[in-house]
């Protein structure tokens, strides 16, 4: 029963992966959309903050899950 548990919180985490490459895609996505337009910077900088505080929440939660396998 530990072993599943194991296995189950570990599968649980590889949401952890794409919540990081997703933050890696929104600020390669905001370099280059600032290096086209550095007009709109201020403007790319608050949607790319909007979409790092979602992806994070998503890893956030990946995380939650896996603890919860883990520890009940």
């Amino acid at each position: 029963m530990a072993a599943a548990k194991y296995i189950g919180a570990g599968l649980a985490a590889i949401g952890l992966t794409g919540a990081g490459i997703g933050i890696g895609s929104i600020f390669s996505s905001l370099i280059s959309s600032t290096a086209r337009n550095p007009a709109l910077r201020g403007q790319l900088f608050t949607y790319a903050i909007l979409g790092f505080a979602l992806a994070e929440a998503t890893g956030l939660f990946a995380l939650m899950v896996s603890f919860l396998v883990l520890y009940s």
